[in-house]
């Protein structure tokens, strides 16, 4: 498959671009490189390969959750601009 402009207008257009002239044949380019990179890839045997999930055989080390550092209510809001005496105060960003 060769990518022309027309493909590439319609692309640029599904993703609201507006690319220059000089700018098309960059992208172009770009594109035919990519397509014949992957017919290079479409080239090797890949018969009784195991898909791949993950990149490497490592599991996720969780730490537990621990509390470090706790402070108090009054001190949470004691710089909050607007505040009553349990939670901080914003202003209304939903109107009707």
């Amino acid at each position: 498959m060769n990518i022309d402009e027309q493909t590439v207008d319609k692309i640029a257009h599904l993703a609201r671009l507006e690319l220059a002239a000089d700018e098309k044949q960059e992208m172009i380019k770009d594109m035919n490189k990519i397509l014949g990179f992957m017919d290079k890839l479409n080239e090797v045997d890949t018969a009784g390969v195991e898909p791949l999930v993950y990149m490497t055989a490592e599991v996720n080390n969780l730490r537990d959750d621990v509390i470090k550092q706790d402070i108090t209510t009054e001190e949470a809001l004691k710089n909050a601009p607007m505040h009553d005496n349990s939670h901080f105060l914003v202003a209304k960003v939903i109107s009707k």
